[in-house]
C-alpha cells in the first residue's frame, strides 16, 4: 500500500470558522475524514497533519524522503514566501518521489500577493481552486504511475 503524507500548513485547523466566505464551512476534522476516506478508496495508506509552524513542516517532508512516501502538500501562507519549505519539497521531488501541491481555492483568482509560488516549481503538479475536491484529485495523481 503506497503511503501518503497529507500536509497542511498554517490555519487551517481553522477551517470551518475561518473566512467561511472564501474557505467554506467544512472543518479540519472534516476535511481528515473525507481524506482518509478517499485514501481508503484509492487503496493508499493517508497520514493527514496540519501544523501553523514552519519547522515542523519542514521535519515532515524529510521524513518523507527518509520513509519513501508521497505527499499531498497544502503549504498555506507558506506558498509564497518560506524558502526552507520550497527546500525541503525539492529534496521530496529530488528523492523521485511525488508531491502534489494542493489549494482549496484558486490563488490566481485571489490577492495579488498570493500569485506566486516558491513550492509549485519543485512539486510534481499543482491543483487549486476545487474545495476540498483538490486533496481527492491531488490523492488520484498519486495512483497514476
Amino acid at each position: 500500500m503506497t503511503r501518503v503524507l497529507v500536509l497542511n500548513g498554517p490555519n487551517l485547523a481553522r477551517l470551518g470558522t475561518r473566512e467561511p466566505e472564501v474557505y467554506g464551512s467544512a472543518t479540519f476534522p472534516d476535511l481528515v475524514t473525507a481524506v482518509q476516506g478517499w485514501g481508503a478508496e484509492l487503496g493508499l495508506e493517508v497520514d493527514v497533519r496540519q501544523t501553523d509552524d514552519e519547522a515542523t513542516m519542514i521535519g515532515w517532508l524529510h521524513e518523507a524522503v527518509d520513509t519513501r512516501s508521497d505527499v499531498v502538500l497544502n503549504p498555506a501562507a507558506f506558498t509564497h514566501y518560506s524558502y526552507g519549505l520550497r527546500d525541503a519539497a525539492a529534496q521530496v521531488t529530488g528523492a523521485h518521489l511525488r508531491l502534489v501541491e494542493v489549494h482549496i481555492t484558486n490563488p490566481y483568482a485571489r490577492e495579488a500577493f498570493r500569485h506566486r509560488s516558491v513550492v509549485g516549481p519543485v512539486a510534481t503538479g499543482t491543483i487549486a481552486g476545487f474545495g476540498l475536491t483538490s486533496y481527492h484529485l491531488a490523492l488520484q495523481a498519486l495512483t497514476q504511475p
